[in-house]
């Protein structure tokens, strides 16, 4: 059993279907299996290519168009496969159970390990080199 408080006009994709929630807060209980993710928890389509972000949206479309889960699992796999090694043993843990969730068709908790991860990446990217001092010599040249 899971209960879902929505705020006022969320939004939440259950079993494909998107719903919205009226002008004021509303608690739902789900009583069996479904597929459940809040809009919050969502990548836009326009959101920023990583391939972080890459591995995440395909891993929210398989949880959102059940209909796409055979196309797309292989690409899912592949892309962990690959994110794994490129982290450090804290995110390629992460990702390792993001793996083990996706085998068991659990995509939620496969987001989640996963929103991790996008977070360090975010964290990485914003990381710059240092500048340069200026060269005089080149400058004399």
């Amino acid at each position: 059993m899971l209960k879902l408080t929505l705020r006022p006009r969320e939004r939440v994709v259950v079993n494909g279907c998107v719903i919205r929630n009226g002008d004021r807060r509303q608690a739902l209980t789900v009583e069996n299996r479904a597929d459940i993710v809040r809009e919050s928890d969502l990548l836009k389509p326009d959101a920023e290519s990583t391939p972080v972000s890459k591995v995440y949206f395909l891993v929210q479309t398989a949880l959102i168009r059940p209909d796409t889960r055979d196309q797309i699992l292989p690409m899912i796999q592949q892309g962990l496969a690959d994110l794994a090694c490129c982290f450090g043993a804290e995110m390629r843990s992460r990702i390792m159970e993001a793996a083990n969730f996706v085998s068991m068709a659990d995509f939620y908790k496969a987001m989640s390990e996963l929103r991790a991860v996008l977070k360090y990446e975010t964290e990485l990217m914003q990381l710059r080199p240092a500048p340069r001092a200026p060269n005089h010599e080149a400058a004399h040249a």
